[in-house]
C-alpha cells in the first residue's frame, strides 16, 4: 500500500503554525520543517525571534529553515549569522534576489564561504540555478529551492526543469534538491520521480496524503455521493 513512509524523497513540512510543527516533527516521515516570513505573518507570529528559539526548544534532531527578512544585503547577512547561531540544524534562507530584483549571488558566495547552511529560496529558473550551483560552498550542506508550483501555476510542466536543475547541480554534491509550493498530494509523487532530494509540503497537504493515500477509488466516488446528498438534505432544497 502507498504511504509517506515508504517514500524515498525527503518530506519536509512547510508551515508556521506551532502545534502543527511539532505534531509533525514527531512523525517519522517527516524528515525536516521549513517556513518563511509569509507563512508566520498568516499564522499570527508577532515576534520572529521568540516563536523561532521556541520551535528550536523542541526541533532539534532535524533540519529546519528559517529565513532573513531584510531587503538589503548587509542585513540579510547579520540576520543570516544570527539564525544559523541558533541551531546546528539551521539552515538559513536567503532569496535569490532582493524585491528590487538585485541578485543575492555575493551574499550567498560570502555565507557559504563563511560555512552557514544555506537554503536559496524563490528560484524558478535555470538560470538562476545555474548561478547558485557557482555561488555555493561544496564542502558545505545546502537546499537549492525551485518553486516547481509556482512554476506549474504558469502553464509550465516543472518535471523536467527539476531535472535538469539535478544535472546543474551535480557540481555541488552537499546541495540537495527541493520541490516547493507544493498544491496537492500528487506533486509530492511528482517530485520523486523527477529525482528531487526533498519536497517541502504544508501542513493541509501534509493532512489530506495521510487521509487519502491508497484509498479505493470506488468508495471515494461514493462517499463523494453521500457528502452531495448530505448537503442537500441539511439545505433544505426542494424542487
Amino acid at each position: 500500500m502507498i504511504s509517506l513512509n515508504s517514500l524515498k524523497i525527503q518530506i519536509y513540512a512547510d508551515g508556521a503554525d506551532k502545534a502543527g510543527i511539532l505534531d509533525l516533527y514527531a512523525k517519522p516521515y517527516i524528515k525536516g520543517l521549513t517556513t518563511n516570513p509569509s507563512l508566520m505573518k498568516k499564522a499570527g507570529i508577532k515576534d520572529y525571534e521568540a516563536f523561532a528559539k521556541d520551535i528550536l526548544q523542541t526541533v532539534t534532531a532535524k533540519p529546519i529553515s528559517l529565513e532573513v527578512f531584510s531587503d538589503e544585503f548587509a542585513e540579510m547577512e547579520r540576520q543570516a549569522l544570527k539564525l544559523a547561531d541558533w541551531g546546528k540544524n539551521v539552515y538559513v534562507k536567503i532569496p535569490i534576489t532582493n524585491s528590487r530584483g538585485e541578485p543575492s549571488l555575493p551574499l550567498i558566495r560570502e555565507l557559504a564561504a563563511r560555512q552557514v547552511q544555506l537554503n536559496i529560496t524563490a528560484i524558478l529558473t535555470l538560470a538562476q540555478v545555474r548561478d547558485v550551483a557557482t555561488a555555493l560552498n561544496p564542502a558545505v550542506p545546502s537546499v537549492v529551492s525551485v518553486f516547481a508550483g509556482r512554476i506549474a501555476d504558469t502553464g509550465v510542466d516543472p518535471v523536467p526543469l527539476m531535472r535538469a536543475s539535478l544535472a546543474l547541480l551535480e557540481c555541488q554534491p552537499k546541495a540537495e534538491l527541493l520541490w516547493a509550493s507544493v498544491r496537492e498530494v500528487l506533486n509530492i509523487f511528482q517530485a520523486e520521480e523527477s529525482g528531487c532530494h526533498i519536497v517541502t509540503v504544508p501542513h493541509d497537504i501534509l493532512a489530506k496524503a495521510a487521509k487519502l493515500l491508497g484509498t479505493d477509488l470506488a468508495a471515494l466516488s461514493l462517499d463523494t455521493v453521500k457528502g452531495f446528498a448530505k448537503d442537500a438534505a441539511a439545505a433544505g432544497y426542494t424542487l
